[in-house]
């Protein structure tokens, strides 16, 4: 029974949830019918004109990068992107991309460039937060109205919480007020501080709804003037985000910590740039795989010793030094992010074994090609 191009796909999105994308990026499936088969995945950090030869017929490319992101207007086969896409359709083979949502996926990219230089992951550097979209409505109303009024509530869209309906909070005490000229109180007379046992009613809502709710509390609560709060609900760390904070197995010296970098990752006309004490002892980590020097500041607030990323500037490096003691390693962006593919070829290869033939394409797809000295 052959593999669908569908089936592949529903693998990779539960592995690299597109929801996890930051806005600005474009992930899934670029080229390619879901509905029929593929014959294999070839993985790649790019998708290039070389990476694009070594698919075969019928073949999936499965690419970190998108091939098409900003300003894209056309793929017409005499733009050198639209090329490779008329390419692709014209022999059957197909383009994936897992991109940002691979970065900040639990395992993902950064997850994988721990795993090739021997740390240990700890916590997520960057955690994502889970869109909460919730509202707590705190209704203060009279005991004996209680009950009407959390009826009304649970028709209009509160008090879910997972697979559980019609749940609230409760408690009593004692509510006051004074009706002045104009009122029309339920309960008591204008110019007497009237005191009520009240119940304090809490219950969970989406946003989406609150106007809903709020027109069903006017709508079954005796009082002229409810008393009610609406709290909007923050949102909570989801276990997911970018980069990693990592422990070394054995504490050792950051120019040994560079040279372990050197030697675990893929080499580029790039190399492996450092800055720090040679003789400092590193043993706390954090890793970022691709262009991570937005992140200084949120690594500089952690008790990491040294930061491997990619695409390290001058300043924002310069500036990082003078303030901070955090060292920084940085690498060339694709071979941060290489160490993927093997985490992306293994997550496929323990799905489908051997119905589908699964490689990590062995060309270099960094744009810098030429080591000085080097011809």
């Amino acid at each position: 029974m052959s593999v669908l191009l569908s089936d592949v796909i529903e693998v990779l999105d539960a592995a690299y949830p597109p929801a996890l994308a930051h806005d600005w990026d474009s992930v899934g499936l670029v080229c390619g019918d879901p509905s029929e088969p593929v014959t294999s995945v070839t993985i790649a950090v790019d998708a290039t004109a070389a990476v694009v030869d070594e698919v075969p017929e019928g073949g999936l490319l499965l690419a970190h990068h998108p091939l098409l992101l900003r300003g894209v207007d056309t793929v017409a086969a005499s733009t050198a992107k639209g090329s490779l896409i008329h390419r692709l359709i014209r022999s059957r083979r197909s383009l994936f991309t897992a991109h940002t949502n691979a970065d900040a996926a639990l395992p993902g990219v950064s997850d994988a460039l721990a795993d090739a230089l021997g740390l240990v992951v700890q916590d997520v550097l960057a955690p994502a937060e889970s869109r909460s979209g919730l509202d707590k409505w705190v209704v203060f109303v009279p005991a004996e109205d209680a009950e009407r009024v959390r009826v009304s509530l649970f028709a209009a869209g509160a008090g879910q919480i997972g697979d559980y309906s019609c749940c609230s909070w409760s408690s009593s005490g004692t509510g006051q007020f004074l009706p002045r000229e104009g009122a029309d109180p339920a309960i008591g007379t204008v110019g007497t501080l009237e005191h009520v046992t009240e119940d304090r009613v809490e219950v969970i809502a989406p946003s989406a709804v609150r106007a809903r709710v709020l027109a069903a509390l006017r709508a079954a609560h005796p009082y002229e003037e409810p008393a009610f709060d609406v709290f909007a609900l923050a949102p909570l760390p989801s276990g997911v985000g970018i980069g990693r904070i990592c422990a070394l197995p054995e504490p050792e010296s950051l120019s040994a910590f560079v040279a372990r970098v050197r030697g675990r990752l893929p080499a580029t006309s790039w190399g492996v740039r450092a800055a720090g004490d040679p003789e400092a002892l590193i043993s706390r980590v954090a890793v970022c795989g691709g262009a991570g020097d937005s992140l200084l500041d949120t690594v500089a607030r952690t008790d990491a010793q040294v930061y491997v990323t990619a695409d390290l500037r001058h300043h924002p490096a310069d500036e990082h030094r003078r303030k901070f003691g955090t060292a920084l390693v940085d690498v060339a962006h694709w071979a941060s992010e290489y160490p993927w593919c093997g985490q992306a070829a293994a997550l496929l290869t323990t799905r489908f074994g051997a119905e589908l033939p699964v490689r990590v394409s062995t060309v270099r797809t960094d744009p810098w090609n030429i080591e000085e000295g080097h011809h």
